[in-house]
């Protein structure tokens, strides 16, 4: 079901109604202990692809087309990462329903535009205008109610929208929304590739998103033909890269990916290894997996079966946005 669906249903849901049980993570090593490990002395070991995902067409907000790469019954997550989808078309009609109002609780909502506009506003009073090159990075937390609309009427639209998990201990903190312009982002020259660091850190580079409990790495790599980037990750971390356009391939001899597919890379080992014998470009995500249980339907990601409940009843109730911004 899709988003619009599921809402929709919540409104008639009985308080007593049986939920689905908790999601099991999937690909979810146990959360760390203590400092990362690091790779020991000597050549640093390059990670692996374990997994090779194609995105498949979904429908989801008041008609959008989609792309859904994570969030599928081939991955249905990746701990922290809850969803990936790519919205890509010049037909409006793809796109211009957009997503109106619609509630959030219990994990994050990361937007990144490569081409169009569009239009976030939520019930804490956040206004603020995706254009290409812009994040926004939303922390749903208690509960939030917000949209997000095209602000094109023809054209191009392309971006993406990722969410990730948020850890039991901050699934009530106060929301919180990050606008970042794509004057925030500077575009780097490392090795044979051009990086734009949204989170984390790339040869001193640091991304503007901050304060994220995932510790997440985001970047934006563009490798020329014949080019090479090799990148450090935290080694207990989970990673995914997702192939934006030509082609790429990770590890020392792993399978060429084109635009579209998504490679789940192999924890364990520090070095994310890219190659493109003819030019492409990619996305790279990696963020510390919470090992916690996941219970999920629609606009709700919680630990337990009750706390989800008590989500869509305090939807219904109108209850949900404990804090309201001045035009919330």
């Amino acid at each position: 079901m899709t988003r619009r669906e599921l809402l929709a249903a919540a409104a008639l849901l009985p308080a007593a109604a049986a939920l689905p049980a908790p999601l099991a993570g999937c690909d979810v090593p146990p959360p760390a202990t203590g400092p990362t490990p690091r790779a020991a002395a000597g050549p640093a070991r390059l990670r692996t692809v374990s997994r090779v995902i194609a995105s498949m067409p979904v429908t989801d907000g008041a008609g959008v087309r989609l792309s859904r790469a994570i969030g599928s019954p081939m991955l249905p997550m990746l701990d922290p990462f809850l969803m990936l989808d790519e919205f890509r078309s010049d037909d409006p009609g793809d796109y211009l329903a957009g997503f109106p109002n619609h509630p959030h609780r219990g994990f994050e909502t990361v937007t990144y535009m490569l081409a169009g506009a569009m239009e976030h506003r939520d019930s804490m009073g956040n206004q603020g205008r995706l254009i290409a090159g812009s994040t926004q990075w939303m922390t749903a937390g208690s509960g939030i109610i917000h949209s997000e609309m095209p602000k094109q009427v023809s054209g191009l639209m392309h971006g993406f929208q990722l969410w990730v998990n948020l850890p039991r201990a901050q699934k009530w903190t106060r929301p919180r929304y990050q606008d970042l312009g794509p004057e925030r982002f500077r575009e780097i020259a490392h090795m044979d590739a051009r990086v734009r660091v949204v989170a984390g850190e790339v040869a001193g580079e640091v991304g503007p998103v901050a304060g994220i409990a995932t510790a997440p790495t985001m970047i934006d790599v563009t490798l020329p033909r014949n080019g090479r980037l090799d990148h450090a990750l935290p080694t207990a971390h989970n990673a995914f890269a997702y192939v934006v356009e030509g082609v790429a391939r990770f590890g020392a001899d792993g399978p060429r990916l084109e635009r579209g597919q998504l490679a789940v890379l192999s924890p364990g080992a520090e070095v994310v290894r890219a190659t493109s014998e003819t030019g492409g470009r990619f996305l790279l995500f990696a963020g510390q997996p919470l090992g916690e249980p996941v219970a999920r339907r629609g606009p709700f990601v919680m630990n337990t079966e009750e706390e989800l409940r008590q989500a869509y009843e305090d939807y219904r109730a109108g209850t949900l946005v404990r804090e309201r911004g001045a035009q919330g």
